[in-house]
């Protein structure tokens, strides 16, 4: 790994780092997103796999995309609802339990999935991928004060 991942990764467990990424990280990675046909995101320069997420807005009903950090798990996607170690559920975790159907967009793969919270034995697995991948996640995950979820994202047959 060299020295820019293995910086964003060490700041990733400071607060200003938390406060400034979920300012700036989602809206730049949703205009490079459609500029770039999601081949440009700023996970990329910390060498961790995102992908674009899109939920059902709970009270507007429009939709809603935003880029997360994920693990594969065979077919199926995992993500966390750290929000960045604030002390709230991420909206979009929100949607998903509002409504579990869910359009991802990971490089040029793109289905329709269904969402659930993994169950616990299932997170005791699990929670050690994306902790891989990101190791802020514990940071985020004590900081927060509540329990984090971890979404289990299985392909549908619309897909």
């Amino acid at each position: 790994m060299g020295w820019i991942p293995a910086s964003i990764k060490r700041f990733s467990r400071t607060r200003w780092f938390a406060w400034l990424g979920s300012r700036t990280a989602p809206r730049i990675d949703r205009l490079f997103h459609r500029a770039t046909g999601g081949r440009v995101a700023t996970a990329r320069l910390a060498r961790v796999p995102a992908l674009m997420l899109t939920t059902i807005g709970r009270r507007t009903g429009k939709k809603r995309t935003t880029p997360l950090l994920y693990v594969r798990d065979e077919t199926r996607f995992i993500v966390a609802g750290t929000n960045w170690g604030q002390s709230r559920e991420p909206d979009w975790a929100l949607n998903l339990r509002a409504n579990p159907t869910a359009w991802v967009q990971a490089g040029r793969e793109r289905g329709v999935y269904r969402a659930r919270v993994a169950g616990e034995d299932e997170e005791r697995r699990l929670w050690p991928e994306l902790q891989k991948i990101w190791p802020a996640y514990e940071t985020y995950r004590e900081r927060s004060g509540r329990k984090v979820n971890v979404f289990v994202l299985e392909p549908t047959e619309e897909g």
